[in-house]
């Protein structure tokens, strides 16, 4: 029986290391796409913010229009095809010939990213039913392990010169594997055993107050995640002059910082009260955004960045964890709707970033993710209560 968890198991990390490809593979060159795409007076930030909100759009169209599906037809043929959608639009955005393109691009990527975020994590719990938070945090420190290794690729294709249309090309060949071995892949039922299926699940979900402040609480994570995340290669090169190789980097260390806390979250297992967690990552966060977008150092504003990976990291995972422990009969459609909060979050909050850099500067238009784990503060005291 270990055998086939474990393969399941590692199928589904490798579906997360796509989605990170298709969510990361953009920031790394948000500079270059500005000079590429925008002729001589580059793309403003507010369009640059606009391909990234676009990734997150197709993402959250991914998880709305699957969801509730998964429940009903099983989780097989939405990793399969999530796989597919995102094979399709790196093949896209390698061939794209200017902005819409690329923008087009960027939304079939979503849409596979959210197919995939909808499906792996309730596969998973599935998977190991017993340690839910656990197993939330390991599964998404393969997002951030793909993430690093999308970054690190990003950066050296700079690097040498090649091209972003080249690497969105050879990339194509890892969503493509992994959607091969999803279909050649068993996997167990959504629906915790012994539990019932709700016939308006949605509607019972959403009545219940402690869910709804769990989808409020994700959509702040993932917003505090993706205001910064999305946003530092460009912030470490533009405002703080770093060189590309380097700004590229600052995103990789992210990245493995967040591996590196999601990591330990899942390890620290029941040893850690999961809510005290998340409230000390919120106010570390806090203190760090305020120093990387004003320390009088360039050197101290990156290297504060970056720590946010580590702070920010559990956010998410530990969230899901939570919720899936409190309604373990939710299936796909409670993993569904905390996945289209939490990736609403992101849609919104690199837009609103690049936004206030346009009628301010990038330090101040970074400032403003502060206000996401700040308010996630007050939806955490309020979780801890209910």
């Amino acid at each position: 029986m270990r055998r086939p968890i474990a393969l399941g198991l590692s199928v589904n990390y490798a579906g997360m290391m796509c989605l990170a490809i298709a969510v990361n593979l953009l920031p790394v060159f948000l500079a270059t796409l500005g000079h590429d795409l925008g002729g001589a007076a580059g793309l403003t930030h507010e369009q640059l913010g606009r391909i990234v909100a676009i990734t997150f759009a197709g993402l959250v169209a991914g998880i709305v229009i699957t969801g509730p599906l998964a429940d009903r037809w099983g989780p097989k043929r939405f990793a399969v095809a999530g796989n597919i959608l995102i094979a399709a639009g790196l093949a896209w955005l390698g061939l794209a010939p200017g902005y819409l393109s690329v923008c087009a691009a960027a939304f079939t990527m979503g849409v596979g990213a959210g197919i995939l975020d909808m499906v792996l994590s309730p596969i998973v719990c599935a998977l190991q039913p017993e340690r839910r938070t656990s197993a939330m945090n390991w599964l998404h420190s393969f997002y951030c392990t793909g993430a690093a290794a999308t970054v690190l690729l990003g950066a050296l294709t700079l690097r040498m010169g090649l091209g972003w249309r080249a690497l969105a090309l050879w990339l194509t060949l890892m969503p493509a594997g992994v959607a091969v071995a999803f279909f050649c892949l068993r996997l167990p039922p959504l629906m915790a055993e012994g539990g019932t299926r709700m016939r308006t699940r949605t509607r019972e979900l959403m009545r219940q107050p402690a869910f709804r402040v769990a989808l409020a609480a994700i959509f702040l994570g993932g917003a505090t995640e993706a205001g910064l995340a999305q946003w530092l290669p460009a912030y470490a090169e533009q405002t703080l002059k770093f060189s590309p190789w380097t700004a590229g980097m600052s995103l990789l260390f992210f990245s493995l910082a967040m591996a590196a806390g999601r990591i330990a979250a899942g390890m620290a297992g029941p040893r850690l009260n999961p809510i005290r967690l998340l409230l000390l990552c919120c106010w570390c966060s806090v203190a760090l955004f305020l120093l990387g977008c004003f320390a009088p150092s360039p050197a101290v504003a990156l290297a504060a960045c970056m720590a946010v990976g580590v702070t920010g990291s559990c956010l998410w995972p530990s969230t899901l964890g939570i919720t899936g422990d409190r309604f373990p009969h939710g299936g796909a459609t409670m993993f569904a709707l905390l996945a289209a909060f939490g990736n609403l979050g992101a849609v919104f909050m690199p837009w609103i970033v690049g936004l206030a850099a346009d009628l301010t500067s990038m330090r101040w238009g970074l400032s403003t993710a502060t206000l996401c784990p700040l308010l996630m503060i007050i939806l955490l005291r309020r979780m801890r209560r209910a």
